[in-house]
């Protein structure tokens, strides 16, 4: 791959694969070190890359691969201190209700057993089609449209029970 062909790959690939990455770690600083990884691997094996699918289909693959190498490696035990985070202008009493119901969501999220919870935050977070999740999980695009749908409705039930 020409360094041309890898910057046009890493532009037009970026967002989508950190995004992704962001929806398996919740951390952006070890979704960063993710993402620069995933494609770091991607460059420099570029000839597995057989064009059976696309090319945010395979880096996310890797990006996948690059999580779970992460975990094992168990390097990230220590918890991160929290950010600040910027006044949006809200009252003290909106930002409490929604910080309440967006952790209520991600708690539920949590929760949720596999596949399910991937694929939602695939679909959801990494903007990817049905098409895209299913080749990453090597099924079919109908199985991951009726995984994401079965993945919101157990959310739903979930988040209604609280």
């Amino acid at each position: 791959m020409t360094g041309e062909q890898a910057e046009k790959l890493y532009e037009a690939n970026y967002m989508r694969v950190f995004s992704y990455v962001m929806t398996l770690t919740g951390d952006r600083t070890e979704a960063e070190e993710i993402t620069q990884e995933t494609f770091f691997r991607a460059i420099s094996r570029n000839s597995e890359f057989r064009g059976e699918a696309n090319e945010i289909t395979w880096l996310c693959a890797i990006a996948k691969n690059c999580f779970l190498d992460e975990k094992r490696r168990g390097s990230r035990t220590e918890p991160m201190p929290e950010e600040d985070r910027p006044d949006t202008g809200k009252g003290v009493e909106q930002t409490a209700m929604d910080r309440d119901s967006s952790f209520r969501i991600h708690m539920a999220l949590h929760a949720l057993e596999e596949p399910y919870r991937e694929v939602f935050e695939l679909r959801i977070f990494g903007e990817l089609s049905f098409r895209e999740i299913g080749l990453i999980f090597s099924k079919t695009e109908n199985w991951a449209r009726v995984t994401y749908h079965r993945a919101r409705l157990k959310l739903q039930e979930r988040m209604d029970a609280r």
